[in-house]
């Protein structure tokens, strides 16, 4: 059986532009997210230059070619949802199903739970992208709800299913349901 080659995760560097143009050139990686066709080297240089500080782009790589990336974002700005992070992700069409897709999530986790100390990570992922959602699952995330319409794909609006992973144990729900709840009661209204 043949080995993979090793699957190295780094940060993102300016000289990156050109393979993240490649990764969404590829038509399976740019239809599973919400980029659209026909990337620019000079709009991806542009991204990797602002990037939000409080944001982390991994990139994967194999040898010398870099074949997928991972974001990490501040979920929201408001200080009541400095808790949760967003994931996006995309691997290269050729390097799917691979185990890129599982050590760019692996780490971003890693980052997520050790180091940022995120408690929810929410992402969306198209409701019939079925390898995604087995990757998804596999981390833990279930799915919480579903969004009718969320994108236009391919001149259809598609559906997503909004899914999340929580660390705290009280939060999570694996038995399928949807809109999940706690078992906590409200903490009562300051009136002032």
């Amino acid at each position: 059986m043949k080995r993979e080659p090793a699957i190295t995760i780094r940060r993102v560097e300016p000289r990156d532009a050109e393979a993240l143009k490649a990764i969404f050139d590829s038509p399976r990686s740019m239809a599973g997210t919400l980029q659209l066709p026909y990337p620019s080297v000079a709009m991806w240089a542009k991204r990797i230059a602002d990037f939000p500080i409080e944001d982390v782009m991994l990139v994967a790589e194999v040898g010398d070619d870099l074949v997928g990336n991972l974001g990490l974002h501040v979920a929201a700005k408001s200080p009541r949802r400095r808790h949760a992070g967003a994931i996006g992700m995309s691997v290269r069409d050729d390097w799917q199903n691979r185990g890129v897709g599982t050590a760019l999530l692996a780490a971003g986790i890693d980052l997520a739970d050790n180091w940022i100390g995120f408690t929810r990570l929410e992402l969306t992922v198209f409701t019939d992208n079925a390898p995604a959602l087995a990757l998804y699952r596999k981390f833990g995330f279930v799915i919480e709800g579903t969004a009718r319409g969320y994108a236009l794909r391919d001149g259809q609006l598609a559906d997503v299913f909004m899914m999340a992973r929580h660390v705290r144990a009280d939060l999570r729900r694996d038995d399928g349901h949807r809109g999940a709840t706690t078992a906590r009661k409200p903490a009562p209204r300051v009136h002032r």
